[in-house]
């Protein structure tokens, strides 16, 4: 295990990180362009969750080159890239199974999502996180949930629109689990320290 983290604690890792992290950031805020149209301006922040998520990591990857450990964000970080990391994948899983397609760009969501999510909790040995910056974290994710399925601001997926009963429920749930999660593999007491 020592290998793989000297491996993605290596300086050179967590530039190509960021690169791409910063990469997805700013296509996910792209793909959120129409949806953003039409969203109240009160709402905005809580609309693009996926590149938020991936936003709150590069400035994680960011501060490790700084040599640097911002907890809030780090906490953030695993908690949403961990639930919209899985959340995109059931839901373009879900799209496959109900409309018997995914387009190319569903199953590159799929691998980037999925990607998102493993990130998170592989660099979680680094952080520093304290119980009340996964509370914060915690609240930010439920309040989300709240903004999507109580004002209808979730993440537009046309197929879908019949279960959005049942994928607000999910989506809770994941939120809950998520940050179980954060928990579990931020808030260890044995931390690894990044010599870069």
């Amino acid at each position: 295990m020592n290998i793989l983290y000297a491996f993605i604690a290596n300086k050179n890792i967590l530039v190509l990180l960021l690169i791409i992290n910063i990469l997805g950031t700013i296509y996910g805020y792209y793909w959120y362009i129409p949806q953003l149209r039409e969203t109240p301006g009160i709402f905005l922040p809580f609309v693009p969750d996926s590149p938020t998520a991936s936003l709150f990591f590069v400035l994680v990857l960011i501060a490790f080159l700084l040599k640097r450990n911002w907890g809030l964000i780090e906490a953030l970080a695993i908690v949403t890239l961990f639930k919209y990391g899985v959340w995109a994948v059931v839901m373009n899983f879900l799209t496959l199974y109900t409309t018997g397609y995914l387009p190319w760009q569903g199953y590159m969501l799929v691998a980037s999502h999925a990607a998102m999510a493993i990130q998170g909790i592989l660099y979680s040995p680094f952080y520093k996180i304290k119980v009340w910056h996964l509370m914060v974290a915690a609240i930010w994710t439920v309040h989300n949930d709240m903004i999507d399925y109580v004002f209808n601001m979730m993440p537009v997926y046309r197929d879908l629109m019949q279960y959005m009963d049942q994928i607000g429920y999910f989506t809770f749930w994941l939120s809950i689990i998520s940050i179980f999660i954060a928990y579990y593999f931020g808030l260890k007491e044995n931390r690894h320290t990044l010599s870069i």
